[in-house]
């Protein structure tokens, strides 16, 4: 699954792929929110992301799209 981390005053968003459900990262991130605390991720390789809620502008969950390789006739 991906995440995309908008964060204020960055001129990229940060894209993580997680193995957690959608309904457990959204958990997450209103936990994060209630809370006023940090958000924090974990990637699929074991990477943390950690992000002040204050300065998160939007948080997209999405399925995975595969990724297509080489040449195709569509």
């Amino acid at each position: 699954m991906e995440v995309k981390i908008g964060v204020q005053y960055a001129a990229r968003e940060l894209v993580i792929e997680s193995a957690q459900t959608p309904t457990e990262v959204e958990k997450i991130v209103t936990d994060a929110i209630e809370t006023e605390g940090v958000l924090s991720l974990t990637d699929e390789k074991g990477r943390r992301v950690i992000v002040p809620v204050g300065k998160v502008a939007y948080v997209e969950i999405a399925e995975a799209s595969p990724r297509a390789v080489g040449f195709t006739a569509r």
